[in-house]
């Protein structure tokens, strides 16, 4: 199984807009460092068979998967309906021309009545031919639920974002945790013995209102000891270099394009 990272930042991205000469505010992050531009985040899991699952339509999905080279995919989770996740839905129609038929669209029954009153458009029943617009057909999942998606078993956590909530998953012994403030003992239960896992840590000083820092998720790890934790979802004060340097072994930033193999 590989999984590539299509983007790594948080909710506005890596640099943000404005700047003092518009380039973009960097933060802390050097901008001559090419991997701290990040994209919103999101990812695409391969099965060892070559099925695709892609988790989350960031609004640059379509740039995302032309720079990582992904071909097509067989099916589509959401995490949650935050607009840095699902806002680049559109691009999906050019996946359901790929695949030749409307793609599942997995997500809790919550995430799905969201996406069905923003992209109404999406989950009307296709008739053909062609593809003209995205075409979605809906399977509703819970927490705590072990679900086929692209021919892959997914194992879905509940996690805490704050004002929401949202579904951390596991394939195998890799694991996504993506937009997580907290995480409680049945989230902890379905991480048990993970190998790789790939965790939001938006900033290195917190607390924050709905993710976790860099300490908190520091404490994750030593708890968790998985062989390989890779940071996403980061922000203006993540910079690589930095977190290169004092990150400590096992622990690692992700950037765009990064492509893990389990």
């Amino acid at each position: 199984m590989r999984v590539v990272m299509l983007g790594s930042g948080g909710s506005a991205g890596v640099p943000l807009i404005g700047g003092a000469d518009g380039r973009g505010n960097w933060g802390a992050c050097d901008a001559n460092q090419p991997r701290n531009r990040r994209t919103r985040a999101a990812i695409v899991i391969e099965s060892t068979g070559g099925h695709r699952l892609l988790v989350d339509t960031p609004p640059d999905l379509h740039f995302q998967l032309l720079a990582c080279e992904v071909p097509g995919v067989d099916a589509i989770l959401f995490t949650h309906s935050h607009a840095d996740h699902i806002a680049g839905l559109d691009e999906v129609r050019i996946l359901n021309r790929i695949a030749g038929r409307p793609l599942p669209a997995f997500a809790t029954a919550a995430v799905l009545t969201d996406l069905g009153q923003r992209f109404d458009y999406a989950f009307r029943p296709w008739r053909g031919p062609g593809f003209f617009r995205p075409v979605l057909e809906t399977r509703a999942v819970s927490p705590g639920e072990t679900v086929a998606m692209a021919g892959m078993p997914v194992r879905l956590f509940d996690q805490d974002h704050g004002f929401v909530h949202t579904l951390g998953l596991r394939v195998d012994n890799f694991a996504y945790s993506t937009d997580v403030l907290d995480l409680d003992e049945r989230a902890f239960a379905a991480l048990a013995g993970i190998e790789t896992w790939v965790v939001g840590c938006f900033q290195r000083h917190g607390p924050h209102r709905t993710h976790a820092h860099l300490e908190k998720v520091l404490r994750w790890v030593a708890r968790l000891s998985p062989h390989r934790t890779i940071l996403t979802h980061m922000g203006t004060d993540m910079d690589w270099g930095w977190l290169m340097a004092h990150l400590p072994p096992g622990v690692e930033p992700g950037y765009d394009g990064l492509v893990i193999t389990c």
